[in-house]
């Protein structure tokens, strides 16, 4: 009877610390409160967000979260999709002034 309490009691000890382990490592399943309005976690310029910028990003890792390498090549293809439309966008302003130069000069 005696053995019988003893291992009763250590069978509630280890299921005791495997729980408060368990909930240290997970959390309590509560949800976080929501950001505030115009709030965000990561840090990104207000406007005019460079090809740089968006490779620079990192974000938090957690437990149950994204895949990095995922993550990471999002970035890095929508840094370079940022950097073509920006020098698209120059090649043609460049070439909208050169035609205006043409179309100003009395020819």
């Amino acid at each position: 009877m005696g053995t019988a309490l003893i291992y009763l009691l250590v069978m509630i000890v280890v299921a005791g610390v495997v729980f408060v382990g368990v909930s240290l490592l997970f959390g309590r399943g509560e949800e976080l409160a929501p950001l505030p309005p115009g709030a965000t976690p990561t840090k990104l310029p207000a406007q005019d967000v460079q090809p740089r910028d968006v490779r620079d990003l990192r974000f938090q890792q957690v437990l149950r979260g994204y895949k990095m390498s995922e993550v990471d090549w999002v970035l890095d293809r929508l840094a370079g999709e940022l950097e073509t439309v920006r020098r698209d966008r120059d090649a043609l302003a460049a070439k909208v002034t050169e035609l205006e130069a043409q179309a100003s000069t009395p020819g």
